[in-house]
């Protein structure tokens, strides 16, 4: 992205993953995108359904709700990042064992068809290609998601593992 697209304003559009296992998860998911809604330069364009899924990683805990939202954003990736950490924080969130529970997780997954690798933000994430916890939310809102090995949202859903696991929460 070039200085002028900072410039003239021109949205960014962007896709967040979005996390709870402790507390009221769904309450905690709908605050978070309150608070994103609220954030001048972010504008909501989709929320997908609630997903209850599995824990990911080594650490026994509750399964989680996750679901994915897209943004138009006139944020520099690093200050959407920024965003995100403090809605985490504004809600509780503590940053104890890798992969633990947690009260709130807003991850940056897409920042248009940017590329980025630095220490605190990569985009796209790395690993989503593989997550159905991701996968299945994000292609429910937007399918032509761009991954980082080239697919799409909906092709990686195709040969995602661990679907089975990721439920749809009827409200």
């Amino acid at each position: 992205m070039t200085h002028q697209d900072f410039a003239t304003g021109a949205p960014t559009r962007c896709a967040l993953g979005l996390g709870s296992n402790l507390g009221d998860p769904i309450a905690n998911l709908h605050e978070a995108v309150r608070r994103l809604e609220e954030t001048s330069g972010i504008t909501l364009v989709g929320r997908s359904s609630n997903y209850r899924t599995p824990p990911w990683g080594p650490v026994p805990q509750d399964d989680f709700v996750n679901i994915c939202v897209v943004i138009d954003t006139t944020m520099s990736p690093q200050a959407l990042l920024k965003r995100c950490l403090e809605i985490e924080n504004e809600l509780g969130r503590v940053r104890d064992v890798r992969w633990g529970p947690r009260v709130i997780d807003v991850d940056v997954l897409i920042y248009g068809m940017e590329t980025i690798a630095e220490p605190d933000l990569e985009v796209p994430h790395p690993r989503m290609g593989e997550r159905a916890f991701v996968l299945i939310p994000l292609a429910e809102i937007w399918p032509d998601a761009p991954l980082a090995d080239g697919r799409t949202a909906a092709a990686a859903l195709e040969t995602c593992p661990d679907q089975e696991g990721v439920v749809l929460i009827e409200e």
